[in-house]
């Protein structure tokens, strides 16, 4: 028995095989191109598709498998895509970090039924989730708007390429401001916005399969025609699962291009947060409570295409020469918004920050300074979980910033928190396989966890060098609190001068 992960982030899609065992069988990969500006973040549906048929193509014939038992989608969530009724997308998908939407928001919060609809499903108004990018469309391509006949997420567009069915999951759901206890899309917000609810796909639960793949989908991946196709959930989701927690107060910090920090609680009543979701994630029978940033990963990529782009090493470069520098970078403090921020402090306009620059300072400092700011995400992430009343006790690292120990060992210096790192560094892949056998074989997920969730190592917190992090930690707040200001200023000059030509580049 196999599980085929289609595995699309923000800088390339993957597909990778997996055994019942959780033995990774295959994996091959693509780059992605975006197009972004200062407010814009943008990518091509197209692109995904053809490169998904390239990447999925390419993992089965290096599996040397006969048939492909089942296949899922996993992608970012809360990005647009707007198909028309022949199954083609209407432009460009309109991404999670696109900042383009203000106005919309504050049209929503304006109205008469925002209030109940952000009470209702614990999620705030903001330009990082669906109904302001619809309403945008509809403001700004009216035409586009009359012509969609969905409006979809990457996971749902691509599933529907595989299984010619316009489906998604309950949690990918809830980025439109679906209501769990009501298993309902917010129909009063929904009519005062003048966005019909046909034109929002069908929730299923994870786990379902919702058909098999199309012919022609097969023909083209070398895949047979009897593939079931089973519904899963956004990266976030099943990273966590992925992790391997299983216990009160496991944390999962998944850093990719962007940081996913969530913890597990079975508590029967939790306080609600404005600055984090509290998810319930039926099949697991737990609380999923936490919320992803704009750049994790994506910060390392940004530091190393700025400051060693020549070197043949990057990233053990990197490492080493932040190791030579100090705790606290020398007196540098950097704020890591560079695209503005989501959880937990939700600020469209915050931008990257290097504060204290002095003329001693080299590229080793800053190189420090940022990877204590990868650490700093985490504890303003466990900070914000604490206000529901559950507290972090472990935290389970996994994406590409776990491959640097440095990074690793920072996190626990500055949480005070021991840092699990994980062999498997796909844990979004893999947390989607679980979530398929769980779904449809009905294997249990501690089961799963134990196949799937090896630990490469674990990484003990130095209590001296934590409480110097407490200080240097207090001043990374209150850098960005004094600044707040400077931030919404900076969009109003920009606004005076702002070219709108977009730039491109391969990834973000």
């Amino acid at each position: 028995m196999n599980v085929l992960v289609l595995n699309m982030g923000m800088k390339s899609i993957r597909s990778i095989i997996f055994d019942e065992n959780g033995r990774k069988i295959s994996s091959a990969s693509r780059t992605l191109t975006s197009a972004i500006d200062d407010i814009r973040v943008e990518q091509y549906p197209e692109e995904w598709w053809d490169k998904a048929i390239e990447v999925m193509r390419s993992s089965i014939q290096d599996a040397r498998i006969h048939t492909v038992d089942y296949i899922t989608v996993t992608t970012s969530a809360s990005c647009l895509v707007c198909m028309d009724e022949s199954g083609q997308p209407l432009g460009n998908a309109i991404m999670v970090s696109d900042k383009r939407a203000v106005k919309e928001v504050n049209e929503i919060k304006a109205g008469a039924f925002a209030a109940d609809t952000v009470k209702d499903t614990g999620l705030p108004i903001s330009v990082s989730v669906m109904l302001p990018k619809i309403l945008w469309i509809k403001n700004n391509e009216n035409i586009i708007f009359k012509k969609t006949k969905y409006f979809l997420s990457p996971n749902d567009y691509l599933l529907y390429h595989l299984s010619g069915v316009v489906a998604t999951d309950e949690l990918n759901a809830v980025k439109y401001h679906y209501y769990l206890n009501t298993m309902s899309y917010p129909s009063r917000l929904l009519e005062e916005l003048g966005i019909p609810a046909d034109k929002l796909p069908p929730v299923v639960k994870t786990g379902k399969c919702v058909g098999t793949i199309l012919q022609d989908a097969a023909n083209q991946i070398g895949c047979n025609n009897s593939a079931k196709i089973v519904v899963t959930s956004y990266d976030a989701i099943c990273s966590f699962v992925g992790s391997g927690v299983s216990g009160e107060g496991d944390a999962s910090d998944v850093s990719g291009t962007v940081t996913a920090f969530r913890m597990l609680s079975k508590k029967d009543e939790l306080l609600p947060s404005g600055r984090v979701y509290s998810t319930p994630f039926r099949q697991g029978g737990f609380t999923i409570i936490g919320g992803s940033n704009n750049l994790g990963g994506g910060l390392i990529e940004w530091v190393k295409q700025c400051y060693y782009s020549k070197e043949e090493y990057p990233y053990e470069v990197m490492e080493k020469e932040a190791a030579e520098s100090d705790i606290g970078a020398r007196g540098i403090i950097f704020l890591p918004y560079l695209l503005g921020e989501r959880a937990p402090i939700w600020n469209d306009n915050a931008r990257g920050t290097f504060f204290g620059l002095e003329r001693i300072h080299t590229r080793k400092d800053m190189t420090r300074a940022v990877f204590e700011a990868a650490a700093f995400i985490d504890r303003t992430m466990m900070e914000a979980i604490g206000e529901t009343t559950a507290n972090v006790t472990t935290i389970r690292l996994s994406g590409g910033l776990a491959r640097i120990n440095l990074i690793s060992q920072i996190k626990a210096d500055v949480t005070g928190k021991e840092v699990i790192v994980l062999s498997e560094f796909e844990t979004t892949a893999s947390g989607a396989a679980m979530m398929v056998l769980n779904g449809q074989e009905g294997i249990p997920f501690s089961e799963l966890s134990n196949k799937f969730s090896k630990i490469r190592a674990t990484v003990h917190p130095d209590m001296d060098n934590h409480e110097k992090y407490n200080v240097v930690y207090k001043l990374f707040k209150e850098t960005y609190k004094s600044l707040v200001p400077m931030f919404d200023r900076r969009i109003e000059v920009l606004g005076k001068i702002r070219n709108t030509g977009e730039t491109q580049i391969e990834n973000l």
